[in-house]
């Protein structure tokens, strides 16, 4: 039996008038590399030198805050439980960011999450990191497995805080992925990316993400800065319930790195339209499927299909399904079975996987018979 593909063109939403279609040019930014990240979609508006690996810097302490969450979701910690503050985690490089702990200090997970997030506390990260795995070496592994099954094909960590290594590094395309991870995630922690400032101590520090200040919109996410790195900043705006992540590395100033985040911000707000192609469990289409119960199967997406597209093209937006034939049962529901191909005038825009949304289990003996003889002939 010869295997082919099936081709359908489907109908999409119509929204506004045709436009001669034109993917915006991204704004050139003064950074070494930057993404622009659409979070409902999975899209990448903007990309200069996304996949380049580059020092992290502080940025390191969003895994450390992602594996610090899972330890909570699975009981590991409590937010109220104290730990002790190891000697390890006290140390004074010099222009190190501290929450400013003592060696046998005793301070609670959740101030520690916040001198982590907010102040970007190397002693902080060290803490939670020697209390979740035991040392830091085996927390850098709980990292790299994690970097690895988020699909963060361009990282490698090699310590918890984001110090200078030359085998640590990341990328901007993976540090969105990691964000948007966070956002997705543990929803629930994710509000303390947006404190502007936490005392400790009756120690006050401010939060280094300039945009909780300049953009009202902006609600997160972390900065990192060294002087190999430069400054780094993974920013997040939400506006009209559709959220962006931008991720901008190697700004040669504070200032600089939180004004480009604003320009890179702005442009996706401002060029491209969020549309909700179909919603969960929607049926997209019905294939033929044999010798089954049915004998034809619904198809669509296990969550809701967000795109972005710029303004004003929506009907220039077409779209193919495309299925590998024969589909035989039994088919359980999730399966993939095919993939929804959009192209914007012409030109391949977006792609994504379509799924059974029922089961078809198997036919009786007769029905499996007539349908062998049928295939024989397709």
């Amino acid at each position: 039996m010869k295997l082919i593909l099936l081709f359908v063109t489907l109908l999409l939403p119509a929204l506004g008038q045709a436009a001669s279609a034109q993917i915006p040019a991204a704004p050139i930014l003064a950074a070494k590399s930057y993404v622009l990240y659409d979070y409902a979609s999975s899209q990448v508006l903007a990309n200069q030198n996304g996949d380049t690996r580059m020092e992290p810097a502080s940025l390191t302490k969003l895994m450390t805050a992602y594996l610090t969450f899972d330890a909570l979701k699975h009981g590991t910690l409590q937010p109220g439980q104290s730990l002790t503050v190891p000697a390890s985690a006290v140390r004074s490089a010099s222009g190190e960011s501290r929450m400013l702990l003592k060696t046998g200090q005793t301070v609670t997970v959740d101030d520690l999450l916040h001198g982590l997030i907010v102040q970007s506390g190397n002693d902080a990260a060290i803490t939670l990191a020697l209390n979740i795995a035991g040392s830091e070496a085996g927390f850098v592994d709980m990292m790299n497995k994690e970097a690895k099954r988020l699909g963060m094909s361009n990282t490698h960590f090699t310590n918890a805080v984001g110090l200078p290594d030359a085998q640590h590094y990341s990328s901007a395309a993976d540090l969105a992925i990691l964000a948007a991870s966070i956002v997705r995630d543990y929803p629930q922690y994710y509000a303390l990316f947006g404190l502007r400032d936490f005392t400790f101590n009756n120690v006050t520090q401010a939060n280094r993400n300039r945009l909780l200040w300049i953009d009202p919109f902006a609600d997160g996410i972390k900065t990192g800065h060294t002087e190999t790195a430069g400054y780094c900043l993974v920013g997040s705006a939400k506006r009209d319930n559709r959220r962006l992540i931008s991720v901008l590395l190697g700004a040669d100033s504070d200032s600089l790195r939180a004004t480009e985040s604003q320009k890179l911000l702005n442009f996706g707000f401002q060029t491209y339209d969020a549309v909700r192609l179909y919603q969960k469990d929607q049926p997209v289409t019905k294939v033929r499927i044999w010798k089954g119960s049915e004998s034809q199967i619904k198809l669509g997406f296990r969550q809701d299909l967000f795109l972005s597209i710029p303004k004003g093209q929506m009907a220039q937006l077409k779209a193919t399904l495309e299925t590998r034939q024969p589909i035989i049962a039994p088919v359980s529901a999730g399966q993939q079975l095919g993939v929804l191909k959009l192209s914007l005038a012409g030109k391949p825009y977006a792609e994504y996987p379509l799924y059974a949304l029922e089961n078809v289990t198997l036919a009786n003996v007769f029905s499996r018979g007539w349908d062998s003889i049928r295939l024989l002939f397709q």
